[in-house]
């Protein structure tokens, strides 16, 4: 071996293994004394979450750089944002809620993925629609489901156990047990 060799080595190690653990056990523990319930063996990168008591993530998961937690309300006693164990979230997906969202153990989510549970009222043309009341819903994601880049999941949606959604898709209807969905919006495909 070339000294060269051993120093891209050595470096490598530091970086992505030493350095790395370090910033996940630190960005962890701050996450958890704001609030934050976290399971045992979760990997938690770098994540945007104004209201830290709102989330709970299960045992096992891996979230990735520059998720957005945004609950999108006042104070309010949580969690409303439950990630149970197992569950993958890629990279630079958004979580917008008012009501809550659940997803089950053993799901991949992909990159890009949003998921919005309110949507604003806009029934009265009498007033300007930032005035009127907004709708809300609960977002249920059933166990062993795969929704992938860039999916959009609406208010109201359950998605059922074992499904998968294509990528690039807007899922506005709930989808029921081991079924293939895609498109804008979202129409079932083929069952598994």
């Amino acid at each position: 071996m070339t000294f060269n060799y051993f120093i891209q080595q050595s470096l490598y190690i530091l970086r992505n293994r030493l350095i790395k653990r370090s910033y996940f056990f630190i960005t962890t523990l701050w996450l958890k004394l704001n609030g934050m319930k976290i399971g045992k063996g979760t990997r938690l990168s770098k994540c945007n979450a104004p209201w830290p008591h709102q989330i709970s993530i299960g045992n096992n998961c891996t979230l990735e750089n520059n998720i957005f937690f945004k609950y999108d309300g006042i104070w309010n006693a949580g969690p409303s944002i439950i990630i149970n164990d197992n569950v993958f979230i890629g990279n630079n997906c958004e979580f917008n809620i008012v009501n809550k969202i659940t997803i089950e153990s053993d799901c991949l989510i992909a990159s890009g993925c949003k998921f919005i549970d309110h949507n604003h009222n806009f029934s009265s043309v009498s007033k300007l629609i930032r005035e009127q009341v907004s709708t809300n819903k609960h977002i249920h994601i059933g166990s062993n489901v795969w929704l992938g880049y860039n999916v959009l999941v609406l208010m109201g949606v359950e998605i059922g156990e074992g499904s998968v959604v294509a990528a690039g898709s807007v899922v506005v209807k709930s989808i029921p047990p081991f079924e293939i969905w895609g498109g804008i919006p979202a129409k079932k495909i083929r069952n598994r």
